[in-house]
């Protein structure tokens, strides 16, 4: 099976470690997108918001923190959900807590963005529609 590479800080070429760890994270990050459908929808629809601030000429950082937040979140309930499996690849009632803990936190990140996302975007869209 080989060795293991090197742990990123621990490699004697500091650089080299640093960028070995962004390569890490990017493989993460393809993996999420590969497998992970809600990652992908999660991404689409952050993009879809940033568009739409851009085009209603709101403020989009609330809306790329948010998005990025719930990204975020949907990362690590990913690695908790790979991490269960491994740790306990038939069911187990604290398995299922873990997994639906992490889901929910993804959930709450999601209904915050979209109240967010309301309270941003429904005011100029009523203006621009002239509904206001």
């Amino acid at each position: 099976m080989g060795g293991l590479p090197p742990r990123p800080r621990e490699d004697p070429h500091a650089v080299k470690g640093i960028l070995r760890s962004f390569a890490y994270a990017l493989q993460g990050l393809a993996y999420a997108w590969r497998v992970q459908r809600n990652f992908r929808l999660e991404a689409y629809l952050g993009l879809l918001a940033l568009l739409l601030a851009l085009w209603l000429g709101v403020d989009p950082l609330p809306v790329l923190l948010l998005a990025a937040l719930v990204l975020s979140l949907e990362l690590v309930n990913t690695a908790l959900e790979a991490l269960t499996d491994l740790a306990s690849p038939v069911y187990h009632p604290l398995a299922k807590q873990a997994k639906d803990t992490a889901a929910a936190a993804v959930l709450l990140a999601s209904l915050l963005a979209l109240l967010v996302g309301l309270r941003l975007f429904l005011p100029p869209l009523f203006r621009h529609l002239g509904l206001s």
